[in-house]
């Protein structure tokens, strides 16, 4: 799997950029994850309901191809896009899901934080607060899109929408679970457990 650290990106660039790579790979072609970090915008997922945005301001709005309702991305927040080829891993969409969600539940264990995940309910969540969202689009047996983990970030923008479709949601990050390791830093332990996790044996 190759490994790419893109820094602070426009939302809009990296969407064409995924669908792009994901139109135009092969059986052969390496399966890629993507860090990075957005300037501020709230993205609506492809069956999002815009009831959902009570007030957005001047923050921007895009509506994606991803499944889920709406979220938001800013700087301080750390995506993980998986571009996968699934057919290729043997690997069904829930099992991915549920990989993506235990990574963070495993990453967050190692500094001594419990987090769980929720039926019918993608994300992983600690006591009821909501730290990171999941949101994936399958194209031909192949995926992208991904995770965002809240590390350390302005929260407010998340009370001008209902969060993942849910009025009162309520949202936290590793700064205010006394964790201060830098955005890299979580990044290369989210990794560790991704492809530990990835390389087990699945369940389609």
């Amino acid at each position: 799997m190759k490994t790419r650290h893109i820094g602070l990106r426009e939302y809009a660039r990296v969407w064409h950029d995924m669908q792009t790579f994901t139109n135009s790979r092969s059986t052969e072609t390496p399966d890629e994850i993507w860090f990075l970090q957005h300037p501020p915008v709230f993205t609506l997922g492809r069956n999002g309901k815009r009831e959902h945005l009570l007030d957005t301001g001047d923050i921007p709005v895009i509506q994606v191809d991803r499944g889920g309702q709406v979220t938001y991305h800013g700087p301080g927040q750390l995506i993980v896009y998986t571009l996968l080829d699934l057919t290729r891993r043997r690997l069904g969409v829930q099992s991915l899901v549920q990989i993506l969600e235990q990574a963070v539940i495993d990453l967050l264990d190692g500094y001594g934080i419990r987090a769980s995940r929720r039926d019918k309910a993608p994300g992983v969540y600690i006591e009821g607060s909501k730290v990171a969202a999941l949101g994936l689009r399958v194209r031909r047996g192949c995926c992208f899109h991904g995770l965002s983990l809240n590390v350390d970030m302005d929260l407010a923008p998340f009370s001008m929408i209902n969060p993942c479709g849910y009025p009162g949601l309520q949202v936290t990050q590793l700064a205010e679970l006394g964790v201060s390791a830098p955005l890299d830093a979580i990044a290369k332990e989210f990794q560790m457990h991704f492809e530990q996790l990835l390389d087990e044996p699945t369940h389609e």
